[in-house]
């Protein structure tokens, strides 16, 4: 029988290169749906299509902003006080 983990309670602090690719990659997305929204709402003449265009370029804005805020950490601060699996063997011995 497969054991299932537990939900995390919280994000982890440490970004693994695996996250770090992942996010890029979504801010990429972001970024990108942003500068279209933006476009499009510059080159519309009617005012409610150019009001939700600009609404959701500004939601994807603040997406790519929240993204980046979880970039803001001192990756290897952290990573230093995670146990690497061959020190954790080496203290059961």
């Amino acid at each position: 029988m497969e054991q299932q983990q537990a939900p995390m309670s919280s994000p982890p602090r440490a970004i693994t290169t695996k996250d770090l690719t992942y996010l890029k990659d979504a801010m990429s997305w972001e970024l990108l749906a942003f500068k279209k929204f933006n476009f499009y709402a510059q080159h519309v003449t009617n005012e409610g299509i150019k009001q939700a265009l600009d609404q959701a370029g500004q939601m994807h804005q603040n997406h790519y902003q929240k993204l980046l805020s979880h970039l803001q950490v001192n990756n290897n601060a952290i990573m230093s006080t995670v146990p690497q699996p061959n020190q954790t063997q080496q203290q059961q011995h």
